[in-house]
């Protein structure tokens, strides 16, 4: 089978990780390999003794790209986290890929990131690359659905909703989720979900910032509320204040480019080309009322009792939601 590089995001998650590795799982059952090696890259700046250009723990990836020609049987070898290979260790792999014979060895890189060069180039040049994409709730919806009538389990629309606020796009936890119902039976209600499983601690703060910038109180106040059930206050109000800056910056930005240096970012990235579209329907009392409303809940939450701090967050959501909402 030879090699192939299984290409996940920068910032992958569980589930993007899991789906990572059940195709790479794949690619070794099409090679008819029932056991093969696994190589764990550590992260880059780990205290770790080195022999030569190699890591220890990265060592074990010479023998097995060099059994399967030197003994004659297909081998198979995982290396995982690939993005994290120093420099020197890419330019030794790279080396040996150029000797291996792709016919006894199947090798499968994973990876979140650029593999660094040139190991990156020569596996582009002489093997396959399949990509993982990002993971957000409308595909964890679909994944879900399928996922759900693997296991035999009739999920109630109630039910579903409840799991994706649960666990949001984390596949992993969402199949660990369905495992642990399927146990319980085939039918799973909305009281099931909810009885059994708490907010999802991972809440993306960009779903929070798109609530509010359609004006949807009532999913801000939601978002709100999962994110506080193990984030802080503070990250909160800094998220906030972010996000009117960038706005405020796109309202007197000359042009797009110009914001997105302002901002350090590329100007067609995603998320400056859509604040910069929305500049328009900002006006700027409502960025002045915005920011006072920061400064006073900064205040509140520094200075106040605990209890009060998530009432103060919460009519700052609804207020942000008037001002900065479509």
């Amino acid at each position: 089978m030879g090699f192939t590089v299984i290409s996940g995001p920068r910032d992958a998650g569980p589930g993007e990780r899991e789906i990572m590795f059940a195709r790479a799982g794949e690619v070794f059952a099409r090679a008819g390999i029932s056991d093969h090696q696994r190589i764990d890259v550590p992260a880059k700046g780990t205290a770790e003794s080195s022999d030569g250009q190699m890591r220890e723990s990265v060592q074990g990836i010479v023998p097995a790209l060099q059994s399967g020609s030197l003994f004659g049987e297909a081998d198979g070898v995982l290396i995982a986290d690939a993005q994290n290979l120093l420099k020197g260790e890419a330019q030794v792999i790279a080396e040996l890929v150029v000797g291996t014979d792709p016919d006894a060895v199947t090798a499968v890189f994973v990876t979140s990131g650029a593999i660094p060069a040139p190991l990156g180039t020569k596996l582009r040049s002489v093997g396959t690359t399949e990509s993982v994409k990002k993971f957000r709730e409308r595909d964890a919806s679909r994944w879900l659905s399928e996922a759900a009538v693997a296991r035999n389990l009739k999920l109630e629309p109630g039910a579903a909703s409840v799991l994706l606020r649960r666990f949001g796009s984390d596949v992993a936890a969402l199949g660990q989720a369905l495992d642990q119902l399927a146990a319980d039976g085939s039918k799973v209600t909305e009281a099931d979900v909810i009885g059994r499983y708490s907010n999802r601690p991972d809440e993306p703060m960009w779903l929070f910032a798109d609530a509010i910038g359609n004006g949807n109180e009532g999913e801000a106040l939601r978002r709100l509320a999962d994110f506080l059930e193990h984030g802080h206050p503070l990250v909160v109000l800094a998220f906030l204040e972010g996000e009117v800056r960038k706005r405020s910056l796109a309202a007197i930005a000359p042009d797009l480019e110009t914001y997105a240096t302002w901002v350090g970012a590329a100007p067609n990235s995603f998320p400056v080309r859509k604040v910069w579209e929305r500049r328009s329907s900002t006006k700027a009392e409502s960025l002045r009322l915005a920011l006072g409303a920061l400064a006073r809940a900064d205040l509140q939450i520094k200075t106040a009792p605990e209890p009060t701090h998530r009432v103060t967050l919460e009519r700052l959501t609804v207020a942000m939601c008037r001002w900065l909402g479509r």
